[in-house]
Protein backbone atom coordinates (compact mmCIF):
# COMPACT_ATOMS: atom_id res chain seq x y z
CA UNK A 1 0.00 0.00 0.00
CA UNK A 2 1.46 3.17 -0.96
CA UNK A 3 1.13 6.53 0.35
CA UNK A 4 -1.18 7.40 -2.82
CA UNK A 5 -3.82 5.12 -1.10
CA UNK A 6 -3.90 7.33 2.37
CA UNK A 7 -5.08 10.29 3.08
CA UNK A 8 -2.91 12.92 5.15
CA UNK A 9 -3.87 12.53 8.85
CA UNK A 10 -2.37 12.91 11.88
CA UNK A 11 -2.05 10.26 14.41
CA UNK A 12 -2.40 10.74 18.09
CA UNK A 13 -1.08 8.44 20.34
CA UNK A 14 -2.53 8.82 24.57
CA UNK A 15 -0.22 7.17 26.48
CA UNK A 16 2.91 8.06 24.75
CA UNK A 17 5.38 7.99 27.62
CA UNK A 18 4.63 4.43 27.73
CA UNK A 19 6.14 1.26 26.55
CA UNK A 20 4.22 0.31 23.95
CA UNK A 21 4.57 3.43 21.88
CA UNK A 22 8.71 3.25 22.34
CA UNK A 23 8.68 -0.41 21.90
CA UNK A 24 5.74 -1.27 19.37
CA UNK A 25 3.74 1.85 17.75
CA UNK A 26 6.94 4.21 16.59
CA UNK A 27 9.21 2.13 15.31
CA UNK A 28 5.79 0.57 13.62
CA UNK A 29 5.24 4.13 12.58
CA UNK A 30 8.83 4.86 11.01
CA UNK A 31 9.25 1.52 9.49
CA UNK A 32 6.28 2.82 7.42
CA UNK A 33 7.88 5.24 6.62
CA UNK A 34 10.75 4.05 5.46
CA UNK A 35 8.44 1.55 3.29
CA UNK A 36 7.18 5.01 1.90
CA UNK A 37 3.58 3.56 2.86
CA UNK A 38 2.87 6.99 4.88
CA UNK A 39 1.01 9.84 3.29
CA UNK A 40 3.08 13.00 2.09
CA UNK A 41 1.32 15.24 4.88
CA UNK A 42 1.01 13.23 8.38
CA UNK A 43 2.17 14.18 11.64
CA UNK A 44 2.08 12.11 14.88
CA UNK A 45 1.38 13.64 18.49
CA UNK A 46 1.84 12.12 21.54
CA UNK A 47 -0.11 13.04 24.99
CA UNK A 48 0.62 11.70 28.06
CA UNK A 49 1.14 13.20 31.58
CA UNK A 50 4.52 12.67 31.77
CA UNK A 51 6.44 16.34 31.47
CA UNK A 52 8.11 16.00 27.18
CA UNK A 53 9.34 18.80 24.70
CA UNK A 54 8.85 18.02 21.37
CA UNK A 55 12.83 17.46 20.96
CA UNK A 56 13.08 15.52 24.13
CA UNK A 57 10.44 12.98 22.54
CA UNK A 58 11.55 12.87 19.80
CA UNK A 59 15.06 11.81 21.12
CA UNK A 60 13.08 9.13 23.46
CA UNK A 61 11.76 7.86 20.00
CA UNK A 62 14.80 7.87 18.14
CA UNK A 63 16.47 5.17 20.46
CA UNK A 64 12.90 2.97 20.64
CA UNK A 65 13.69 3.44 16.65
CA UNK A 66 16.99 2.53 17.19
CA UNK A 67 16.44 -0.95 19.34
CA UNK A 68 12.78 -2.02 18.13
CA UNK A 69 12.19 -1.11 14.56
CA UNK A 70 12.92 -3.60 11.57
CA UNK A 71 14.68 -0.37 9.52
CA UNK A 72 16.33 0.10 13.10
CA UNK A 73 19.59 0.62 10.62
CA UNK A 74 18.69 4.12 8.86
CA UNK A 75 20.59 6.77 7.96
CA UNK A 76 20.59 9.39 10.96
CA UNK A 77 19.04 12.04 8.21
CA UNK A 78 16.23 9.81 7.38
CA UNK A 79 15.44 9.27 11.26
CA UNK A 80 16.31 12.79 12.12
CA UNK A 81 13.66 14.20 9.18
CA UNK A 82 11.43 11.42 10.51
CA UNK A 83 11.16 12.73 13.68
CA UNK A 84 10.46 15.91 13.10
CA UNK A 85 7.34 14.52 12.26
CA UNK A 86 6.56 13.82 15.99
CA UNK A 87 5.20 16.38 18.40
CA UNK A 88 4.33 16.07 22.09
CA UNK A 89 1.54 17.40 24.12
CA UNK A 90 1.59 16.80 28.45
CA UNK A 91 -2.48 17.29 29.93
CA UNK A 92 -4.06 15.30 32.71
CA UNK A 93 -5.84 12.76 30.39
CA UNK A 94 -8.60 12.02 33.55
CA UNK A 95 -9.18 15.96 33.39
CA UNK A 96 -12.23 17.22 30.75
CA UNK A 97 -11.04 20.20 30.48
CA UNK A 98 -7.27 19.53 29.41
CA UNK A 99 -8.94 18.14 25.88
CA UNK A 100 -9.24 21.75 24.64
CA UNK A 101 -5.55 21.77 24.69
CA UNK A 102 -5.36 18.75 22.20
CA UNK A 103 -8.04 19.98 20.26
CA UNK A 104 -5.72 23.25 20.08
CA UNK A 105 -2.96 21.70 18.95
CA UNK A 106 -4.07 19.83 16.35
CA UNK A 107 -5.72 22.37 14.71
CA UNK A 108 -2.34 24.12 14.62
CA UNK A 109 -0.91 20.93 13.44
CA UNK A 110 -3.75 21.13 10.62
CA UNK A 111 -2.26 24.26 9.30
CA UNK A 112 1.87 23.15 9.91
CA UNK A 113 1.67 19.89 8.93
CA UNK A 114 -1.49 20.02 6.19
CA UNK A 115 -3.04 17.09 7.50
CA UNK A 116 -6.46 17.31 6.83
CA UNK A 117 -8.24 17.10 9.80
CA UNK A 118 -8.02 13.12 9.55
CA UNK A 119 -7.20 12.05 12.95
CA UNK A 120 -6.85 8.31 14.42
CA UNK A 121 -6.65 8.39 18.21
CA UNK A 122 -4.63 5.39 19.73
CA UNK A 123 -5.38 4.32 23.10
CA UNK A 124 -2.53 3.19 24.88
CA UNK A 125 -3.49 3.64 27.71
CA UNK A 126 -4.98 1.83 31.57
CA UNK A 127 -8.50 0.45 30.48
CA UNK A 128 -10.02 2.82 33.14
CA UNK A 129 -9.41 5.49 30.48
CA UNK A 130 -10.93 3.84 27.83
CA UNK A 131 -14.28 5.32 28.49
CA UNK A 132 -13.07 8.73 29.48
CA UNK A 133 -11.06 9.45 26.45
CA UNK A 134 -13.21 8.80 23.66
CA UNK A 135 -15.92 11.06 25.51
CA UNK A 136 -13.60 13.94 26.31
CA UNK A 137 -12.53 14.14 22.98
CA UNK A 138 -16.18 14.02 21.75
CA UNK A 139 -16.98 17.25 23.92
CA UNK A 140 -14.53 18.83 21.97
CA UNK A 141 -16.58 17.76 19.03
CA UNK A 142 -12.94 15.78 17.76
CA UNK A 143 -15.13 12.60 16.37
CA UNK A 144 -17.48 14.59 14.26
CA UNK A 145 -16.78 13.39 10.66
CA UNK A 146 -17.37 15.53 7.91
CA UNK A 147 -15.05 15.84 5.20
CA UNK A 148 -12.76 14.25 7.23
CA UNK A 149 -12.61 10.94 9.10
CA UNK A 150 -12.12 10.22 12.67
CA UNK A 151 -10.72 7.00 14.28
CA UNK A 152 -10.50 5.51 17.27
CA UNK A 153 -8.20 2.21 18.07
CA UNK A 154 -8.45 0.43 21.27
CA UNK A 155 -6.12 -1.65 23.16
CA UNK A 156 -7.26 -5.15 24.99
CA UNK A 157 -8.31 -5.67 27.22
CA UNK A 158 -12.12 -4.75 25.76
CA UNK A 159 -13.62 -5.12 29.46
CA UNK A 160 -12.84 -7.73 32.09
CA UNK A 161 -16.38 -9.84 31.70
CA UNK A 162 -19.61 -9.65 29.68
CA UNK A 163 -21.12 -6.97 31.70
CA UNK A 164 -18.14 -4.75 31.34
CA UNK A 165 -17.24 -5.57 27.72
CA UNK A 166 -21.26 -4.62 26.96
CA UNK A 167 -20.87 -1.30 29.03
CA UNK A 168 -17.50 -0.23 27.39
CA UNK A 169 -19.05 -0.73 24.25
CA UNK A 170 -22.39 1.16 24.77
CA UNK A 171 -19.99 3.77 26.15
CA UNK A 172 -18.49 4.30 22.64
CA UNK A 173 -21.09 3.85 20.81
CA UNK A 174 -22.53 6.77 22.44
CA UNK A 175 -20.39 9.18 20.23
CA UNK A 176 -18.89 7.12 17.68
CA UNK A 177 -20.28 4.59 15.10
CA UNK A 178 -18.92 1.36 15.05
CA UNK A 179 -17.12 1.84 11.72
CA UNK A 180 -15.21 4.74 13.64
CA UNK A 181 -14.06 2.09 16.24
CA UNK A 182 -11.29 -0.24 15.81
CA UNK A 183 -10.52 -2.96 18.49
CA UNK A 184 -6.94 -4.16 18.16
CA UNK A 185 -5.51 -7.48 18.39
CA UNK A 186 -1.89 -7.72 17.30
CA UNK A 187 -2.36 -11.60 16.47
CA UNK A 188 -4.66 -10.51 13.75
CA UNK A 189 -1.23 -8.92 12.14
CA UNK A 190 0.46 -11.83 11.85
CA UNK A 191 1.01 -12.56 8.60
CA UNK A 192 0.34 -16.65 8.94
CA UNK A 193 -2.79 -15.61 10.57
CA UNK A 194 -3.92 -13.45 7.70
CA UNK A 195 -2.69 -16.65 5.03
CA UNK A 196 -5.28 -18.65 6.56
CA UNK A 197 -7.92 -16.86 4.96
CA UNK A 198 -5.82 -17.65 1.52
CA UNK A 199 -4.74 -21.27 2.21
CA UNK A 200 -8.18 -22.13 2.49
CA UNK A 201 -10.25 -20.25 -0.23
CA UNK A 202 -8.01 -20.09 -2.41
CA UNK A 203 -6.81 -23.81 -2.93
CA UNK A 204 -8.83 -26.35 -4.22
CA UNK A 205 -7.18 -29.24 -2.35
CA UNK A 206 -7.81 -28.00 1.53
CA UNK A 207 -11.18 -26.33 1.42
CA UNK A 208 -12.97 -29.61 0.16
CA UNK A 209 -11.67 -31.34 3.50
CA UNK A 210 -11.73 -28.67 5.96
CA UNK A 211 -14.51 -29.82 7.64
CA UNK A 212 -16.40 -32.63 9.79
CA UNK A 213 -16.16 -35.15 7.55
CA UNK A 214 -12.12 -35.39 6.91
CA UNK A 215 -10.64 -33.30 10.44
CA UNK A 216 -10.47 -35.52 13.49
CA UNK A 217 -9.24 -32.45 15.53
CA UNK A 218 -8.01 -29.14 15.86
CA UNK A 219 -5.35 -27.73 18.79
CA UNK A 220 -4.09 -24.39 18.26
CA UNK A 221 -1.53 -23.25 21.61
CA UNK A 222 -0.05 -20.14 21.92
CA UNK A 223 3.10 -20.85 24.42
CA UNK A 224 5.13 -18.14 26.10
CA UNK A 225 8.36 -19.12 27.72
CA UNK A 226 8.60 -15.63 29.96
CA UNK A 227 6.61 -15.63 33.51
CA UNK A 228 4.48 -12.61 33.83
CA UNK A 229 7.67 -10.28 34.84
CA UNK A 230 7.17 -7.03 35.97
CA UNK A 231 3.35 -7.86 35.22
CA UNK A 232 2.52 -9.66 38.64
CA UNK A 233 -0.16 -6.79 39.34
CA UNK A 234 -1.70 -6.75 36.51
CA UNK A 235 -1.71 -10.17 35.29
CA UNK A 236 -3.13 -11.35 39.47
CA UNK A 237 -6.30 -9.45 38.18
CA UNK A 238 -6.62 -11.09 34.84
CA UNK A 239 -5.17 -14.86 34.11
CA UNK A 240 -4.50 -16.91 31.55
CA UNK A 241 -8.99 -16.95 30.37
CA UNK A 242 -9.07 -13.06 30.48
CA UNK A 243 -5.25 -12.38 28.60
CA UNK A 244 -5.31 -14.61 25.85
CA UNK A 245 -8.21 -17.02 25.45
CA UNK A 246 -11.33 -14.71 25.25
CA UNK A 247 -9.41 -12.13 22.34
CA UNK A 248 -6.43 -13.79 20.68
CA UNK A 249 -7.10 -18.04 20.68
CA UNK A 250 -10.86 -17.44 19.90
CA UNK A 251 -10.20 -14.74 17.13
CA UNK A 252 -7.97 -17.44 15.45
CA UNK A 253 -10.74 -20.04 16.02
CA UNK A 254 -13.27 -18.00 14.08
CA UNK A 255 -10.74 -17.54 11.23
CA UNK A 256 -10.33 -21.95 11.01
CA UNK A 257 -13.93 -22.48 11.32
CA UNK A 258 -15.57 -19.35 9.44
CA UNK A 259 -18.09 -19.90 6.21
CA UNK A 260 -16.35 -18.58 3.08
CA UNK A 261 -17.13 -15.35 2.91
CA UNK A 262 -18.92 -13.49 0.34
CA UNK A 263 -16.25 -11.40 -0.62
CA UNK A 264 -12.73 -10.66 0.81
CA UNK A 265 -14.37 -7.27 2.43
CA UNK A 266 -14.18 -6.35 5.98
CA UNK A 267 -18.06 -6.95 6.48
CA UNK A 268 -18.49 -10.16 4.92
CA UNK A 269 -15.13 -11.96 6.77
CA UNK A 270 -16.45 -10.54 10.55
CA UNK A 271 -19.97 -11.83 9.22
CA UNK A 272 -18.74 -14.67 9.18
CA UNK A 273 -16.57 -14.78 12.28
CA UNK A 274 -19.48 -13.96 14.14
CA UNK A 275 -20.86 -16.52 12.92
CA UNK A 276 -18.48 -18.99 14.86
CA UNK A 277 -18.45 -17.45 18.20
CA UNK A 278 -22.62 -17.66 17.86
CA UNK A 279 -21.98 -21.26 17.46
CA UNK A 280 -19.50 -22.23 20.67
CA UNK A 281 -21.46 -24.47 22.48
CA UNK A 282 -22.26 -23.28 26.07
CA UNK A 283 -20.21 -24.44 28.78
CA UNK A 284 -22.07 -25.95 31.84
CA UNK A 285 -20.35 -26.31 35.02
CA UNK A 286 -20.01 -30.20 33.77
CA UNK A 287 -17.92 -29.05 30.73
CA UNK A 288 -15.76 -26.51 33.38
CA UNK A 289 -14.82 -29.97 35.15
CA UNK A 290 -14.73 -32.18 31.83
CA UNK A 291 -13.26 -30.14 29.68
CA UNK A 292 -11.22 -27.25 30.98
CA UNK A 293 -7.62 -27.26 32.63
CA UNK A 294 -6.00 -24.72 35.05
CA UNK A 295 -2.93 -25.09 36.11
CA UNK A 296 -0.15 -22.57 37.94
CA UNK A 297 3.52 -22.51 37.57
CA UNK A 298 5.61 -23.29 40.37
CA UNK A 299 9.10 -23.01 40.93
CA UNK A 300 11.96 -25.00 39.30
CA UNK A 301 15.38 -24.97 38.00
CA UNK A 302 15.60 -24.32 34.01
CA UNK A 303 19.06 -25.36 32.31
CA UNK A 304 20.70 -24.82 35.87
CA UNK A 305 19.24 -21.79 36.53
CA UNK A 306 16.35 -21.40 39.44
CA UNK A 307 12.92 -19.55 38.05
CA UNK A 308 10.44 -18.10 40.36
CA UNK A 309 7.23 -20.16 40.85
CA UNK A 310 3.81 -17.49 40.14
CA UNK A 311 3.27 -16.90 43.56
CA UNK A 312 6.96 -15.80 44.22
CA UNK A 313 6.25 -13.06 41.41
CA UNK A 314 6.44 -9.36 42.20
CA UNK A 315 2.61 -8.20 42.35
CA UNK A 316 1.23 -11.12 42.90
CA UNK A 317 -1.02 -12.63 46.04
CA UNK A 318 0.80 -15.30 48.29
CA UNK A 319 -2.34 -17.47 47.64
CA UNK A 320 -2.99 -16.59 44.53
CA UNK A 321 -5.51 -18.88 42.52
CA UNK A 322 -4.76 -17.12 38.77
CA UNK A 323 -4.01 -19.67 36.04
CA UNK A 324 -1.13 -19.06 34.12
CA UNK A 325 -1.96 -22.29 32.07
CA UNK A 326 -4.94 -23.29 30.26
CA UNK A 327 -6.21 -25.68 28.32
CA UNK A 328 -9.76 -26.41 27.07
CA UNK A 329 -11.54 -28.62 24.38
CA UNK A 330 -14.88 -26.75 22.78
CA UNK A 331 -17.20 -27.34 20.00
CA UNK A 332 -18.94 -25.38 17.16
CA UNK A 333 -22.44 -26.49 16.82
CA UNK A 334 -22.91 -26.22 13.51
CA UNK A 335 -23.21 -28.32 9.90
CA UNK A 336 -19.34 -28.36 9.26
CA UNK A 337 -17.64 -28.47 12.56
CA UNK A 338 -20.58 -30.51 14.40
CA UNK A 339 -18.73 -33.31 16.41
CA UNK A 340 -15.49 -31.79 16.04
CA UNK A 341 -13.43 -31.06 19.28
CA UNK A 342 -11.38 -27.72 19.12
CA UNK A 343 -8.57 -28.23 21.73
CA UNK A 344 -6.83 -24.55 22.72
CA UNK A 345 -3.81 -23.95 25.35
CA UNK A 346 -1.94 -21.01 26.54
CA UNK A 347 0.62 -21.13 29.23
CA UNK A 348 3.44 -18.99 30.32
CA UNK A 349 6.81 -20.53 31.81
CA UNK A 350 6.29 -22.86 28.94
CA UNK A 351 9.84 -24.38 27.54
CA UNK A 352 10.17 -21.62 24.29
CA UNK A 353 7.70 -19.27 22.64
CA UNK A 354 5.30 -20.74 20.20
CA UNK A 355 1.81 -20.03 18.56
CA UNK A 356 0.56 -22.45 16.15
CA UNK A 357 -2.35 -24.33 14.65
CA UNK A 358 -2.42 -28.12 14.10
CA UNK A 359 -5.44 -29.37 11.66
CA UNK A 360 -5.28 -33.53 12.22
CA UNK A 361 -6.58 -34.86 9.70
CA UNK A 362 -8.97 -38.40 10.15
CA UNK A 363 -6.37 -41.58 9.64
CA UNK A 364 -6.93 -43.97 6.35
CA UNK A 365 -9.80 -46.14 7.30
CA UNK A 366 -7.22 -49.19 6.93
CA UNK A 367 -4.03 -49.60 8.67
CA UNK A 368 -2.28 -51.37 5.70
CA UNK A 369 1.61 -51.14 6.87
CA UNK A 370 1.42 -52.45 10.41
CA UNK A 371 5.09 -53.18 10.23
CA UNK A 372 5.73 -49.25 10.07
CA UNK A 373 6.30 -48.20 13.68
CA UNK A 374 7.14 -44.77 12.55
CA UNK A 375 4.01 -44.49 10.58
CA UNK A 376 2.09 -41.20 11.85
CA UNK A 377 -1.55 -42.35 12.46
CA UNK A 378 -3.16 -38.79 10.89
CA UNK A 379 -1.62 -36.34 8.72
CA UNK A 380 -1.40 -33.04 9.95
CA UNK A 381 -1.29 -29.35 8.14
CA UNK A 382 0.74 -26.93 10.61
CA UNK A 383 0.49 -23.52 10.97
CA UNK A 384 3.28 -21.61 12.61
CA UNK A 385 1.88 -17.99 13.74
CA UNK A 386 5.03 -17.42 15.54
CA UNK A 387 8.12 -17.31 15.78
CA UNK A 388 9.81 -18.55 12.28
CA UNK A 389 6.02 -18.33 10.51
CA UNK A 390 5.06 -20.76 7.96
CA UNK A 391 3.42 -24.18 7.25
CA UNK A 392 3.91 -27.32 7.29
CA UNK A 393 2.36 -30.54 6.09
CA UNK A 394 3.42 -33.54 7.73
CA UNK A 395 3.14 -36.76 5.08
CA UNK A 396 3.74 -40.60 5.35
CA UNK A 397 6.34 -42.27 2.80
CA UNK A 398 8.12 -45.05 2.28
CA UNK A 399 11.37 -45.64 3.16
CA UNK A 400 13.54 -46.06 0.47
CA UNK A 401 14.71 -50.54 0.34
CA UNK A 402 12.92 -53.50 -0.05
CA UNK A 403 9.28 -54.03 1.70
CA UNK A 404 6.87 -51.09 2.98
CA UNK A 405 8.66 -49.38 5.95
CA UNK A 406 7.38 -45.68 6.09
CA UNK A 407 8.47 -42.73 7.38
CA UNK A 408 6.63 -38.90 8.51
CA UNK A 409 8.54 -36.64 5.92
CA UNK A 410 7.59 -32.77 6.25
CA UNK A 411 6.92 -30.64 3.50
CA UNK A 412 7.32 -27.30 4.42
CA UNK A 413 7.36 -23.38 3.45
CA UNK A 414 8.68 -21.06 5.65
CA UNK A 415 8.18 -17.17 5.67
CA UNK A 416 11.90 -15.92 5.93
CA UNK A 417 12.69 -17.42 2.29
CA UNK A 418 10.70 -14.46 0.83
CA UNK A 419 12.78 -12.31 2.58
CA UNK A 420 14.51 -11.11 -0.26
CA UNK A 421 11.72 -10.82 -2.53
CA UNK A 422 9.06 -9.32 -0.06
CA UNK A 423 8.91 -7.10 2.52
CA UNK A 424 7.89 -8.73 5.42
CA UNK A 425 5.52 -6.53 7.85
CA UNK A 426 5.58 -6.74 12.08
CA UNK A 427 1.97 -6.64 13.21
CA UNK A 428 1.37 -3.31 14.20
CA UNK A 429 2.92 -2.22 11.13
CA UNK A 430 -0.03 -3.54 9.18
CA UNK A 431 -2.92 -2.96 11.47
CA UNK A 432 -1.75 0.88 11.78
CA UNK A 433 -1.99 0.59 7.80
CA UNK A 434 -5.23 -0.97 7.63
CA UNK A 435 -6.42 1.90 9.75
CA UNK A 436 -5.12 4.56 8.17
CA UNK A 437 -7.03 3.13 4.87
CA UNK A 438 -9.87 2.59 6.36
CA UNK A 439 -10.19 -1.22 6.43
CA UNK A 440 -10.88 -2.49 9.43
CA UNK A 441 -11.04 -6.56 8.71
CA UNK A 442 -8.63 -7.45 10.99
CA UNK A 443 -10.03 -5.67 13.86
CA UNK A 444 -12.56 -7.11 16.53
CA UNK A 445 -16.51 -5.57 15.95
CA UNK A 446 -18.35 -4.87 18.83
CA UNK A 447 -20.51 -7.88 18.49
CA UNK A 448 -17.88 -10.26 17.80
CA UNK A 449 -16.41 -9.13 20.83
CA UNK A 450 -19.39 -9.61 23.33
CA UNK A 451 -20.11 -13.31 21.87
CA UNK A 452 -16.48 -14.04 22.98
CA UNK A 453 -17.09 -12.95 25.79
CA UNK A 454 -20.67 -14.20 26.42
CA UNK A 455 -18.66 -17.76 25.90
CA UNK A 456 -15.77 -17.25 28.31
CA UNK A 457 -18.31 -16.06 31.31
CA UNK A 458 -19.93 -19.51 32.66
CA UNK A 459 -16.08 -20.28 33.03
CA UNK A 460 -15.45 -16.83 35.45
CA UNK A 461 -18.66 -17.77 36.91
CA UNK A 462 -17.62 -21.20 37.66
CA UNK A 463 -13.98 -19.83 38.93
CA UNK A 464 -16.13 -17.49 41.43
CA UNK A 465 -18.53 -19.49 42.76
CA UNK A 466 -16.06 -22.44 43.32
CA UNK A 467 -12.66 -20.88 44.66
CA UNK A 468 -11.83 -24.45 45.32
CA UNK A 469 -12.16 -25.93 41.57
CA UNK A 470 -8.78 -28.21 40.65
CA UNK A 471 -5.79 -25.36 39.91
CA UNK A 472 -2.88 -27.66 38.60
CA UNK A 473 0.86 -26.90 39.19
CA UNK A 474 2.92 -27.47 36.62
CA UNK A 475 6.79 -26.98 37.04
CA UNK A 476 8.24 -23.65 35.35
CA UNK A 477 9.77 -24.89 32.35
CA UNK A 478 7.53 -27.68 31.30
CA UNK A 479 4.47 -28.34 28.88
CA UNK A 480 1.69 -27.88 31.51
CA UNK A 481 -0.23 -29.83 33.81
CA UNK A 482 0.01 -33.70 32.73
CA UNK A 483 -3.50 -34.28 32.48
CA UNK A 484 -3.99 -31.92 30.27
CA UNK A 485 -3.32 -34.20 27.87
CA UNK A 486 -6.12 -36.52 29.15
CA UNK A 487 -8.63 -33.45 27.11
CA UNK A 488 -7.28 -35.33 23.85
CA UNK A 489 -9.61 -37.88 23.16
CA UNK A 490 -8.78 -41.28 21.63
CA UNK A 491 -5.99 -43.88 23.11
CA UNK A 492 -2.67 -42.67 23.43
CA UNK A 493 -3.64 -39.25 21.83
CA UNK A 494 -1.42 -35.84 23.20
CA UNK A 495 -0.76 -32.64 22.20
CA UNK A 496 1.51 -31.68 19.73
CA UNK A 497 4.88 -31.00 21.30
CA UNK A 498 6.40 -28.99 18.98
CA UNK A 499 9.80 -28.12 20.49
CA UNK A 500 12.51 -30.23 21.90
CA UNK A 501 15.51 -29.86 23.69
CA UNK A 502 18.05 -30.33 21.90
CA UNK A 503 21.22 -28.77 24.13
CA UNK A 504 21.51 -26.39 26.81
CA UNK A 505 22.35 -23.94 24.28
CA UNK A 506 18.81 -23.49 23.22
CA UNK A 507 15.30 -25.31 22.12
CA UNK A 508 14.70 -26.54 18.43
CA UNK A 509 11.59 -25.97 17.08
CA UNK A 510 9.88 -28.23 14.07
CA UNK A 511 8.55 -26.22 11.33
Amino acid sequence: MKSKDIKDLALIIFGASGDLTYRKLIPAVFDLYKQKSLPANFAVLGVARTSFTDDSFREKMKEGIRQFATAKDALDGELNEFCQKLHYLSINTEKEGDYAKVKERLDKLDKEADTGGNYIFYLSTPPSLYPLIPKYLASQGLNRQGNSFRRIIIEKPFGTDLKSAIELNSSLLENYEEDQIYRIDHYMGKETVQNLLVTRFANGIYEPLWNRNYIDHIEITAAESIGVENRGGYYDNSGALRDMVQNHLLQIVGLVAMEPPMSIDSVSIRNEKLKVFQALRPLSGEDVFKNVIRGQYTAANIKGKYAKGYREEKGVAPESRTETYLAMKLFIDNWRWGGVPFYVRTGKRLPTRVSEIVIHFKPAPQRLFPESVNLSDDNQLIIRVQPDEGILLKTNMKVPGSGFQTNTVNMDFHYSQLKDAYYLPEAYERLLLDCMTGDSTLYVRGDALEATWKFVQPLLDFWKDNPDAPLHGYPAGSWGPNVADDLIEGKDRHWRYPCKNLSDDGIYCEL
